[in-house]
């Protein structure tokens, strides 16, 4: 059975990728690393939501370092560009999540932000494919976006928190949320 990191955002986002992975015949384990969720209290609600779907779903989860200054290093100077901003993120999320496969033996990951019908799907394919290309872990693209919806509801029925924004204060803002 081939091993697959899942990049996990959230616990409402990770639902139907964790049952399509499961249903390609994969061994998933998941990876928190969400450095760009903000304020600090958002990323705990998010990682509590997760704690309970780990222990709902009996997953195994690994969780990355919170590093908000390593993220806000990253888009500091694309803070009014919203494309490249985000761009940057997936790309930190990203290279972190490959270089974790790598380390610990996956054949291949993928990533949560292919379910949000709210996220740039060929950038996220582009940089998860140009991290693999001299790698022994290869990128799992999969458009997750069909279950988005289901699995929101899915959350609502579980209790578990659904937040209304992306995860920065960037994208906070833009929602007029600030």
């Amino acid at each position: 059975m081939k091993k697959i990191l899942l990049h996990i955002c959230c616990g409402p986002c990770a639902i139907y990728p964790l049952k399509v992975l499961k249903q390609q015949g994969f061994q998933v384990e998941g990876f928190f690393y969400n450095p760009n969720i903000q304020p600090y209290d958002e990323y705990n609600n998010r990682l509590s939501a997760l704690l309970e779907l780990q222990k709902m779903f009996n997953l195994i989860i690994h969780y990355g370092e919170y590093e908000q200054k390593l993220y806000e290093e990253k888009v500091k100077d694309v803070l009014d560009k919203k494309n490249q901003r985000c761009y940057r993120c997936f790309q930190l999320r990203l290279d972190k999540s490959c270089s974790f496969a790598i380390q610990n033996g996956f054949d291949y990951f993928t990533t949560t932000l292919l379910v949000s019908p709210y996220q740039e799907q060929q950038s996220i394919k582009e940089i998860g494919e140009g991290l693999c290309r001299s790698q022994k872990v290869k990128f799992f693209f999969y458009d997750f976006r069909e279950g988005f919806r289901q699995a929101q509801k899915e959350a609502k029925e579980l209790g578990l928190y659904r937040q209304k924004y992306c995860g920065c204060f960037y994208s906070l803002k833009e929602r007029g949320n600030s």
